[in-house]
């Protein structure tokens, strides 16, 4: 049985979803934009090579971590973003796997 974690929803939501964006799908909307900032921020620092640049799109990309993490949050205290919970064997098995893939890589040391 998988178990989920969520909050009590809070507020009313349509029963049948009509074209109509409420609350949750703007939110929601703007909490992917926000992932796919980070995602071309991440992409961007990568491949920087000027300092004060790599800086200030640094700075943003955490402003943006921030302002995804604070819709995600706000969507899970109103019960609208639910995951699923992993049982002990999954953790086991990832954990396995990361400990595996770890003695196939080299050392690596910095100079």
């Amino acid at each position: 049985m998988s178990m989920q974690i969520a909050m009590p929803q809070t507020g009313q939501l349509p029963q049948v979803k009509t074209p109509e964006f409420n609350d949750r799908d703007r939110i929601n909307d703007i909490m992917s934009y926000e992932k796919y900032l980070t995602s071309g921020y991440n992409t961007g620092l990568n491949e920087m090579q000027n300092p004060r640049l790599r800086q200030k799109i640094g700075m943003m990309l955490q402003d943006a971590h921030q302002t995804q993490f604070q819709l995600f949050d706000l969507m899970f205290q109103k019960g609208w973003y639910k995951m699923k919970a992993a049982d002990t064997q999954e953790i086991s098995q990832a954990q396995q796997q990361f400990a595996n893939y770890k003695t196939q890589l080299p050392a690596f040391t910095v100079h």
